[in-house]
């Protein structure tokens, strides 16, 4: 899928002052993605000067589309309305806190071009706090144990992945921490590959460890009951 289109799906909130830097980033990586690309920013009702910049930017980089949404509703529901929006055949999903360094997105790419449907980013030095890192290794282990899975790094954004089948995922709130399971619930092969992280150039992060984890452990319980009930079919060749 060399030839197809690149959207890259930027969910906001609150970020001004990390857009321009970040966009900065992606463009400059773009010269190595070896197809069309797009970005897309879906603003979650941000209450600092997010929208703003993103006006103002879109107004002159023709690549950049945006969608603001009237009120907040979470990265989740940012995620699925950026697929809804996105041109591309190809999808990368990454934060907008600049803690995701868009050069890693070409490496994501070459391993999408050899046969993945999706490609997921492993933050192998983790540039967060101690109890952020303590709480994220915990939370992909319970993961890891309740949906059998050997996922490295799930709550790593950056991820590349077919159009199509992101499309075809179930949408609930918090379904964006399961991204690699729902794929491969559609049959997908996933793989993963180390990547940068880096400290938060500005501001604050905007989701507590304690409350992402009393959230994960309720969707947690739902994804497995997806993973038991779900089924995969396919068809005769009529010609038989």
């Amino acid at each position: 899928m060399q030839s197809a289109m690149l959207s890259i799906l930027l969910p906001v909130f609150n970020e001004e002052d990390n857009l321009e830097p970040l966009l900065a980033e992606i463009r400059q990586a773009s010269a190595r993605f070896g197809r069309p690309w797009e970005v897309v920013l879906v603003d979650d009702a941000s209450t600092d000067g997010s929208l703003a910049v993103i006006k103002r930017l879109a107004r002159s980089q023709p690549e950049l589309r945006w969608l603001a949404f009237a009120e907040n509703r979470g990265q989740s529901a940012a995620f699925c309305a950026g697929f809804d929006a996105a041109r591309g055949e190809i999808f990368v999903t990454l934060d907008a806190d600049g803690q995701n360094d868009p050069a890693d997105i070409p490496a994501l790419l070459a391993l999408f071009d050899q046969g993945a449907d999706m490609v997921i980013g492993w933050r192998v030095k983790r540039r967060d706090s101690f109890m952020k890192r303590i709480g994220s290794k915990i939370g992909n282990a319970v993961r890891n144990r309740l949906t059998r899975e050997t996922v490295r790094d799930t709550g790593c954004s950056l991820k590349v992945m077919r159009a199509d089948m992101a499309r075809r995922l179930p949408r609930f709130k918090g379904m964006h921490r399961f991204l690699p399971t729902l794929m491969k619930l559609q049959g997908a092969k996933v793989a993963e590959t180390q990547v940068n992280h880096r400290p938060r150039l500005k501001g604050v992060s905007k989701y507590g460890t304690w409350d992402r984890a009393v959230a994960g452990l309720y969707d947690l319980i739902g994804v497995r009951w997806l993973q038991k009930r779900s089924f995969l079919y396919t068809f005769r060749d009529k010609s038989e």
